[in-house]
């Protein structure tokens, strides 16, 4: 899988459940809420102050990119 601003995070989780620990790290701590698995990373982000590009690049690290 390859990770953008536009990934889903509920398809990030679908992907691999192993990811939820950078999720959590950014205090994001609603994972299993259905409007939180429909936001983009971008979003997310947004919301809790951490820097998109990051949190792009450790997940396309965890998945090999």
């Amino acid at each position: 899988m390859i990770v953008t601003k536009q990934s889903l995070i509920g398809d990030i989780l679908d992907a691999d459940r192993s990811t939820a620990p950078y999720f959590l790290e950014m205090g994001m701590h609603c994972l299993g809420c259905p409007s939180a698995r429909g936001e983009s990373i971008e979003q997310a982000c947004a919301v809790h102050g951490v820097d998109v590009n990051v949190l792009v690049e450790k997940l396309n690290k965890h998945f090999g990119n």
